[in-house]
C-alpha cells in the first residue's frame, strides 16, 4: 500500500534542487473527472451542432440509409474529440490539460522536466490497459498501490503527476547575501549557469522563484520585480549577473 504523498526532488550537483509534491489518487481522480466532463460536453456539442446543420432542421436523427458524409462530419469528429482529448491536449500543453490546470496538477518526466512527445503518446496508448476491466479499474489499483501513485501508463512512459504550485527553493537562500553583492563567485556562477540551462524545462513559477533567490543572494533583481514580462525579466537579470563576473 502506498504511504504518505512524497516529493519528487530534482537533484543537482550545483545545489538547484526543485521539490515537486507528487499528486495522490484524490488529485488524479479530480483532474480526470474535470477532463471527462469537458471532453464529453465538447463532443456532444459537436454532435448536436453537426446533426442540426446536416439535417437542416431541429432534428438529431441520423439518416435512414448509410451515409458516409453523416459519419465523417457528425459522428467521427465527436468520437475523435472524446477519445483523442488527452493525447492531443497533453502534447499541445506540454503535459497539461484544462482539467489538470483547474486541479493544480501537471505531468512531468522523472527529471522534473516536461515529458517528451514519445512519453506522452506512450502514456496515452496505455490508457487501454489502465481502463480495464471498466472505469479505469487497473489504473486505480495501480495508483493506490504504488509509492508514487503511478498508473501503468506512467510506469511505461516514465512520467508522474505533481502539483503545479510546488514550492521551489534554492538551498541556503535564507542566508545573507554574499559579500560583494552583484558579483558572482565560482559557486554562484555555476548555479546561475545551470539555472539558465534548465530554464525552459522548469515550471515558470519555480524558475522565477529560483531566480529571485539567486539574485537576493548575489544582488540585483530590482528591475525584474517591476518589469512587464516577469519571466523574461528574471532571465535577463540572471544573464546580466552571469556576464558581470
Amino acid at each position: 500500500m502506498s504511504g504518505p504523498v512524497r516529493d519528487l526532488t530534482v537533484d543537482s550537483v550545483t545545489g538547484i534542487d526543485v521539490s515537486l509534491p507528487v499528486a495522490g489518487p484524490g488529485a488524479r481522480a479530480y483532474a480526470f473527472l474535470l477532463d471527462w466532463h469537458i471532453r464529453l460536453i465538447v463532443a456532444l456539442a459537436w454532435f448536436v451542432v453537426g446533426a442540426l446543420l446536416y439535417n437542416g432542421r431541429p432534428s438529431l436523427a441520423p439518416p435512414l440509409s448509410n451515409d458516409a458524409r453523416w459519419f465523417g462530419t457528425v459522428v467521427a469528429p465527436a468520437l475523435a474529440i472524446y477519445f483523442l482529448y488527452h493525447c492531443v491536449l497533453e502534447l499541445a500543453m506540454r503535459g497539461s490539460t484544462p482539467g489538470k490546470r483547474m486541479a493544480g496538477v501537471r505531468l512531468v518526466a522523472r527529471d522534473g522536466g516536461s515529458p517528451s512527445a514519445g512519453a506522452l503518446l506512450t502514456r496515452n496508448v496505455f490508457r487501454l490497459v489502465d481502463s480495464l476491466p471498466l472505469c479505469y479499474g487497473v489504473g486505480l489499483i495501480s495508483v493506490v498501490l504504488t509509492r508514487d501513485h503511478l498508473r501503468i501508463g506512467d510506469m511505461a512512459a516514465g512520467t508522474l503527476l505533481v502539483f503545479e504550485r510546488a514550492e521551489a527553493r534554492l538551498p541556503g537562500s535564507a542566508t545573507a547575501p554574499a559579500p560583494g553583492a552583484g558579483h558572482l563567485d565560482a559557486a554562484g556562477a555555476e548555479i546561475v549557469a545551470e539555472l539558465l540551462e534548465r530554464w525552459s524545462t522548469l515550471n515558470p513559477q519555480a524558475r522565477q522563484r529560483l531566480a529571485r533567490q539567486v539574485l537576493e543572494r548575489y544582488g540585483g533583481g530590482e528591475s525584474a520585480a517591476s518589469g512587464g514580462d516577469p519571466d523574461a525579466a528574471w532571465r535577463a537579470e540572471l544573464e546580466r549577473l552571469a556576464s558581470s563576473r
